[in-house]
């Protein structure tokens, strides 16, 4: 199978070739003929699989063949749930229409509009935006969405997550109700599948890999270790190996901070992405890491999604995410296209009941591993030794605070728990 087979014309695949793409990847041979056809396409696909191309490539064919050079209203619209992404996917556009008479722009927030809205009244075919800013620019009367040809949903199933279902309804209003409709997710939830009902019409369904499977080229380990102990292990595996790129996730912007922080410290460049950071300082920090000024990119989820790091080797879990379809989003950013990856999840004991859960959602057992030095000295609550009746307990693993009553630690309802017991975060 080539792109040649797959219908598109010679602007097009002079454009895929300069690429450097020889071969469509399946989800590109399933849906684009049908985009082409004009239908409506509800697509599953797993990141790293050239779904953007999927999209990118018969929309554009499709706008070009009716285009105006004399008047340039808004005709595809791309939503997307981060700016990272809005980026990577106008970054496509432009790439794929190098030879085609085509205007696109992409708008988002943390920056200001006054440029975006320049550019857009100059007239563009493709905009490519988040779901905030461009109801901001609507509601300023900056654009107008009343000639939209083709809406995609890119990373559907991460709108819902950020709760952007709402701002997609008001979206949906300001179009026409006769238009094609693309949706892409990473999983076919229930919610997914509600939202499709809504907006497609007749949809043709591809799947180009199981659902919530991750990339076969990558190699996943879990190694278990005490919390306290997770700084210092990171740091000896990107030393000891000599990693240079090394993207680590944890769940919160100030975990994020600290670590970063740390890392630094111990002469190991790194640099923090997450969603309290401006864009400027955001696009700063990637440019570093794609371009090896920055070894280490430290981020929260906002980055499971939309990161296209080509050839990215490492994936560190510093803590696992609450939500087990995360881990397949975050591991996604490595083994992409092909290449050969690494995912690497750093466990401690409050966390494995998120590995129970991540093993139900994949459907397989993961393997624990210790690191010599590293050795966790807290255990699953279930394997801790007793108390011996009446006797003080000589082989317990880590010492409890004692608070001024000597009364056991209480959380913020009154409830008491132990040290181990699991939080909401």
């Amino acid at each position: 199978m080539s792109f040649k087979s797959l219908g598109l014309n010679p602007a097009l695949l002079k454009a895929v070739e300069k690429q450097g793409y020889t071969q469509p990847s399946p989800i590109q041979i399933k849906a684009i003929p049908h985009i082409l056809e004009g239908r409506d396409v509800l697509a599953s696909a797993q990141t790293g699989t050239g779904k953007t191309a999927g999209f990118t490539l018969p929309m554009l064919q499709i706008l070009d063949a009716t285009r105006s050079d004399k008047f340039r209203p808004i005709r595809a619209l791309i939503l997307t749930p981060t700016r990272e992404l809005a980026a990577q996917v106008y970054d496509n556009v432009k790439d794929y229409g190098a030879y085609l008479n085509m205007k696109s722009t992409v708008v988002f927030g943390g920056v200001k509009a006054a440029s975006q809205i320049a550019t857009i009244r100059q007239g563009v075919d493709v905009l490519v935006a988040t779901p905030g800013r461009l109801l901001d620019l609507e509601n300023q009367k900056a654009l107008s969405l009343k000639r939209v040809e083709i809406l995609v949903l890119d990373e559907a199933d991460r709108m819902l997550d950020m709760g952007f279902l709402r701002d997609i309804k008001r979206i949906m209003s300001l179009m026409p109700a006769k238009r094609q409709n693309l949706m892409f997710s990473a999983t076919f939830s229930k919610d997914i599948k509600q939202l499709a009902e809504g907006i497609l019409t007749n949809p043709i369904l591809v799947e180009a890999t199981p659902e919530n499977t991750t990339a076969e080229k990558v190699s996943q380990k879990i190694y278990r270790v005490d919390k306290q102990e997770k700084t210092a292990l990171v740091s000896k595996l990107i030393s000891d190996g000599n990693w240079k790129q090394v993207l680590i996730f944890t769940r919160t912007k100030h975990g994020a901070n600290k670590l970063t922080e740390k890392l630094v410290k111990s002469k190991i460049s790194a640099a923090a992405i997450h969603g309290n950071k401006s864009q400027g300082a955001r696009t700063k920090a990637l440019a570093g890491f794609k371009n090896n000024d920055v070894r280490v990119l430290v981020a929260t989820d906002i980055a499971a999604r939309g990161l296209d790091i080509p050839l990215l080797p490492h994936v560190i879990n510093f803590e696992l995410p609450n939500i087990p379809e995360d881990y397949v989003h975050r591991i996604g950013r490595t083994g992409r296209a092909g290449a050969k990856g690494e995912a690497l999840s750093l466990v401690c004991a409050d966390e494995l009941e998120y590995v129970r859960e991540i093993e139900k959602l994949l459907g397989q057992k993961f393997k624990m591993e210790t690191i010599e030095g590293f050795e966790p000295t807290v255990l699953e609550p279930t394997q801790q030794p007793k108390k011996p009746a009446g006797k003080k307990n000589q082989n317990s693993f880590r010492k409890k605070p004692k608070n001024s009553s000597g009364a056991k630690k209480q959380d913020s309802r009154g409830g008491r728990r132990d040290s181990n017991s699991r939080r909401t975060r």
